[in-house]
């Protein structure tokens, strides 16, 4: 069996009823339910989303000890966690892939969105395509393996 971590950061447990014209209508269940229709049934998606900046880092140390590939999106992490950046790091030196995801495109929003910490350390970033990106990135996690 293959597990992939689907990690989600700050206030996208409030997806669906969150801004809806920036991040759609899904909610978290809705695009987790999506990414495990669309993936044979050897592959586990384990999608989990904490607001605590801690909770993340320990999911994506497991992922490390694990050699667990990791689709993110950091949320509001992405701009200035360098601590969630470092641990991320740790999944690069280990040579375990690592895509960040965002559903709206943070280049077309405002100034601050524009800079991700994460990215310098992610395999490969997706963005703008709604839940679609973490679709996306599973289906390229899953030709790496």
């Amino acid at each position: 069996m293959t597990t992939i971590l689907v990690l989600n950061g700050p206030n996208l447990g409030r997806l669906g009823t969150r801004e809806p014209e920036v991040y759609g209508s899904e909610s978290l269940a809705d695009i987790r339910d999506s990414i495990a229709a669309s993936v044979p049934g050897d592959v586990d998606i384990d999608l989990r989303q904490s607001d605590d900046e801690a909770e993340l880092i320990g999911w994506i140390h497991e992922a490390v000890d694990r050699r667990l590939p990791v689709v993110l999106n950091p949320a509001a992490f992405t701009h200035y966690s360098y601590a969630l950046r470092d641990a991320a790091a740790q999944l690069k030196q280990a040579g375990v892939p690592l895509v960040e995801v965002h559903l709206s495109n943070p280049h077309t929003r405002e100034t601050f969105r524009h800079t991700s910490v994460i990215s310098g350390v992610a395999t490969g970033v997706i963005a703008g395509f709604g839940s679609d990106s973490y679709r996306m990135a599973v289906e390229w996690v899953l030709r790496q393996s």
